[in-house]
């Protein structure tokens, strides 16, 4: 009798919908002295809002990340010097190539971007995650009304 009963409970698995997500935490992250990568797949988890218990694939439920001193990210071995950027116009001699070296130095924060927006999947929810990434050159941020959880990346 009491196997039949435990037969009865079921589990129930609970989906995330869009009308669910009321507020998004955001969170404040110190680039200082991280590694980009590691800190990239970071950054994408919580865009993405796999850290949520109640995280649904197909729900854009993820939280707003603001990144500070993205002048001061490390990077390992050769990409310093190796590591290119290329764009295309479309027309011809439209062919761009920029070294991580020279884009690190005029603009660290689309470095970053970039490197997060590699890691999140190719859909429809992608260019509204990048949206709420926030990315700043020094420490001062004009993000205080959303008052940033501060999270350290291991």
């Amino acid at each position: 009798m009491i196997s039949f009963l435990l037969l009865e409970a079921k589990m129930k698995t609970s989906m995330l919908r869009k009308e669910d997500v009321k507020e998004r935490k955001y969170y404040l992250i110190d680039a200082q002295d991280k590694t980009l990568g590691r800190l990239s797949t970071f950054i994408a988890r919580l865009l993405m809002g796999k850290d949520r218990p109640d995280y649904t694939p197909h729900v854009d439920a993820g939280a707003g990340v603001i990144i500070i001193n993205a002048d001061k990210i490390k990077l390992t071995g050769k990409k310093v010097d190796q590591k290119v950027y290329t764009s295309y116009s479309g027309y011809p001699g439209g062919l761009k190539v920029r070294t991580l070296k020279d884009l690190i130095q005029k603009k660290p924060e689309e470095v970053i971007r970039h490197a997060v927006s590699g890691m999140l999947p190719k859909n429809k929810h992608r260019a509204r995650r990048i949206a709420r990434l926030k990315i700043y050159r020094g420490p001062d941020h004009p993000h205080q009304a959303q008052n940033p959880i501060p999270l350290e990346v291991k």
